[in-house]
């Protein structure tokens, strides 16, 4: 072979998987979203929670920051809601050594009463329980160490072991928190 056609021959095994991928990723863009691995649903466009978004009840007071949180929100908490919040619990102890990284925290607007001590309480803002309001009642959120609200759960038929797999797959990669 000349040194022009090698020269060529060369160039093209460069450049050529970097045109058909790039003009894979941008002709067909959905064949990147289709399949995902998480259980729980994303929430789009992401909510972002601050200081004063979330108010902790006494005698429980926390942040959302530099913690997992596992989120019920609800308006009254009746015997779904402890059924959720012992789910939530459970999860938490399954999580093994990770049991640290992460928090339950119940969101609720109304009274409480006879609660397991393993929960924080707290009541949302109005900007905060405004956003919340666009998915149904008495969803389970899980909000990220920088206070993001990320993923969602329906707590009808909520699966445990699925809700365990998002968390551990999301400690294994996750520096923060």
């Amino acid at each position: 072979m000349n040194s022009k056609k090698e020269l060529w021959i060369l160039l093209a095994s460069f450049v050529l998987p970097i045109a058909f991928g790039s003009a894979f990723f941008y002709l067909s863009p959905g064949s990147f979203t289709k399949s995902t691995v998480n259980y729980g649903e994303f929430v789009n466009p992401i909510i972002s929670t601050a200081d004063r978004d979330v108010i902790f009840r006494q005698p429980s007071t926390g942040t959302l920051q530099g913690v997992w949180t596992l989120t019920y929100v609800t308006d009254s908490c009746q015997q779904s809601c402890r059924e959720t919040l012992e789910d939530m619990n459970k999860i938490r102890i399954l999580t093994n050594e990770n049991m640290r990284r992460i928090q339950s925290l119940l969101l609720i607007n109304g009274p409480v009463k006879d609660l397991n001590a393993n929960v924080l309480l707290a009541q949302g803002s109005q900007e905060l329980t405004g956003q919340l309001k666009a998915f149904p009642n008495n969803h389970l959120f899980l909000i990220d160490p920088l206070g993001n609200v990320m993923l969602h759960y329906n707590p009808e038929g909520l699966s445990i072991k699925r809700v365990l797999k998002d968390l551990k797959r999301l400690f294994k990669y996750s520096r923060i928190g």
